[in-house]
Parts: structure tokens; C-alpha cells; sequence
């Protein structure tokens, strides 16, 4: 059973559908005990980090999501990807789960934010599961990027900056797109998180 993260935030409705579309039993939920029975957990998110992380810990979530992180599959989708982090700083300074090093700040680009529309990912020569998406379209939507070390990086995009697209840390995940909004390319992503995390 995967397990959705309720937090109030997010376009959890889609990212519910895509992993039922792929046959697996989905629950969407803020209890703790709930979680704890999943086999996969899946943060989503759209809108300010700030907020969610004020959301995550009026629920009681925080400590919670970071010991299933060190313990179980962990997926965390856009703005979920970003609250994987150490700090963020959309709204103020907010202290993320810290489950890979680094911060979430704005975008430094000659382009227009947000940051909309389809982009070619550029997969890290270091990453060998996700190699066959190189230069495949996917689907963005943020104005805020996520600040790490190359060792975290699996894939990024170009939008007048190298912007980081997909990050691992252990059996921590991140997907800045929207995996569930990306099409064939989207699901086959999502396949790939939950292959290799099943072998």
C-alpha cells in the first residue's frame, strides 16, 4: 500500500489517480499509524514552503515523515521534493526535514518566474536507473529550486540556470516536475522510483 501524505497542500487528487492507474493500493492520510503500515511514502505539495512546513507540524507530521524516510521508500513530488531539505526560504526562513542537505531558494534566472512548461531533462552520468529519460519533456510549474551538492543530483533542466529536476539521498526521492501531469514519461518516472525501490 502506498501511502499520499494529507497535509492540506497539494494536487493530491492526480498524484492519487497516477499511482492507482499503476494497480497499487493508495490511502490518503495525516495518521501516523496509517503511514507507518505503508509500504512507499509519497509527499505532493503546491505552494509556499513556509506554509507547508507550518501545516506538517500543526499535524504533528514532522518527526513522523523523518523517521519513515530513514525506514521506507520516500517520494517527495514538487513542492514536496522541496520540503525534503534543510531550510527554505519562500516566506520567510523554514526549517524543511532536512532529509538532504541543502536549501530551497529562488530561482537566480534571466527568465520569467515561475518557471511553466515542459523541459528536457539532463540525467547525471553518475545515475545509472534513470539514464533512459535523458532529454525526455517534462511538465514544471515553481518558482523555487532546490540548492545542494552534485552528489544529490540526478537530473536537472535548463531555464537560463541549471535547475535541479530529480535529487536522491538513500531511499529518499525527489521530483521537482510533475511527474503526474508529464504523460507516458511522467509514469514511467514513477515506475522507475518504485522498481527500484522493491528490488
Amino acid at each position: 500500500m502506498i501511502a499520499i501524505v494529507d497535509y492540506g497542500m497539494g494536487n493530491v487528487a492526480s498524484v492519487t489517480t497516477a499511482f492507482k492507474r499503476l494497480g497499487y493500493d493508495v490511502i490518503l492520510t495525516d495518521k501516523k499509524d496509517e503511514l507507518a503500515k505503508a509500504s512507499h511514502i509519497i509527499l505532493p505539495g503546491v505552494g509556499s514552503f513556509q506554509a507547508a512546513v507550518e501545516e506538517i507540524e500543526e499535524r504533528g507530521l514532522k518527526e513522523t515523515l523523518k523517521h519513515l524516510a530513514n525506514e521506507k521508500p520516500f517520494l517527495g513530488i514538487c513542492l514536496g521534493m522541496q520540503l525534503l531539505f534543510t531550510e527554505g526560504y519562500e516566506g520567510g526562513t523554514s526549517l524543511g526535514l532536512d532529509l538532504i542537505p541543502g536549501t530551497v531558494e529562488k530561482i537566480k534566472t534571466p527568465y520569467i518566474l515561475p518557471h511553466i512548461g515542459w523541459n528536457s531533462l539532463d540525467i547525471k552520468e553518475n545515475d545509472r536507473s534513470f539514464q533512459s529519460f535523458q532529454g525526455e519533456h517534462v511538465y514544471f510549474v515553481h518558482s523555487f529550486e532546490a540548492r545542494t551538492e552534485e552528489r544529490y543530483l540526478v537530473a536537472t533542466a535548463e531555464y537560463g540556470t541549471e535547475v535541479p529536476a530529480i535529487v536522491k539521498n538513500g531511499n529518499v526521492y525527489g521530483i521537482q516536475f510533475h511527474p503526474e501531469k508529464s504523460g507516458e514519461i511522467g509514469v514511467e518516472i514513477l515506475k522507475t522510483f518504485l522498481r527500484e525501490e522493491t528490488k
